[in-house]
């Protein structure tokens, strides 16, 4: 019923995350169970449901290991389900087990206005911190305010790092960096002692080799996490969109779609590198 676009996507189509040729690309999707085989406990033919981390959405039929099947709430529409998966549970984990946010705690996201940073600055606010967001102009601003942003920093037209510094005494407590090279050192440089950069993506391209010493100087940590390291198993798998699932049926989580039809991939994939897109990306078959 519904696809959803990332930036993993494009990682497979371009070759930075490599993929046996031929495949299909596209890593989630929701719809109706078609067939099950023959041990599967887990959902029935007919159920409505919803699946990351599972290559090959790009198409009508999926073959998915039914553990990473996520049922459909009856208030949740196809969308909003695909919408909630990847970039959802990415947010999610993120920023409740990477660097578990609380209560007094800031964090910097950057590109808060995207599918993952608006979804994040939710949840973070969710979580009782603060949080100062980075975009590429004032209609994404406006787009990361109402998410919930305390300050929004425009990157075209201000320096992050001096705005951070001059939004926080000593730095904040967390970085969420999905751009990677552009974004890496200053990030480092936003952070407090003992703060932690969390980089999970590379939009702007791989970080370049770094001096891991340099961290000692405040104690710094970094990580580079994925999604498939925080939803290993079902239970993490249910735990994650059972939140998020519940958060967006209460209001709480609020979703921003765009969609495109499924033979009109490329241009999806075009306005996602070109940064010309806000909230989640769509596919509908």
């Amino acid at each position: 019923e519904a696809i959803g676009v990332n930036f993993i996507d494009i990682y497979h189509r371009k070759g930075p995350y490599s993929q046996q040729l031929p495949f299909i690309p596209g890593m989630e999707a929701s719809g109706m169970v078609e067939e099950v085989g023959k041990a599967v406990t887990e959902v029935r033919k007919g159920d409505r449901v919803a699946y990351a981390m599972q290559t090959g959405s790009y198409a009508e039929y999926t073959a998915v290991p039914s553990w990473k099947l996520a049922s459909i709430p009856d208030n949740l529409d196809f969308r909003a389900a695909c919408a909630a998966m990847l970039q959802g549970m990415t947010a999610h984990y993120l920023a409740v087990d990477t660097f578990p946010l609380k209560k007094g705690d800031t964090a910097l996201v950057h590109a808060a206005a995207g599918g993952v940073g608006r979804l994040l600055v939710q949840i973070a606010k969710l979580r009782g911190a603060a949080v100062i967001g980075t975009v590429s102009n004032e209609d994404k601003a406006t787009v990361a305010r109402e998410a919930g942003a305390d300050h929004v920093v425009i990157y075209t037209e201000q320096d992050f790092e001096k705005e951070v510094k001059k939004i926080t005494n000593n730095g904040v407590d967390a970085v969420y960096d999905s751009v990677g090279k552009e974004t890496f050192e200053k990030s480092l440089n936003c952070l407090k002692p003992r703060g932690c950069l969390a980089l999970f993506g590379q939009s702007s391209g791989p970080v370049p080799l770094f001096d891991l010493g340099l961290l000692s100087k405040a104690g710094l940590f970094i990580t580079r996490p994925s999604l498939s390291l925080y939803v290993t198993n079902r239970k993490e798998l249910l735990q994650r969109t059972g939140d998020l699932f519940r958060w967006i049926e209460s209001g709480a989580l609020k979703l921003k779609t765009e969609t495109f039809r499924l033979k009109d991939a490329s241009k999806a994939h075009t306005a996602l590198e070109n940064r010309q897109t806000s909230g989640k990306l769509l596919l509908v078959p």
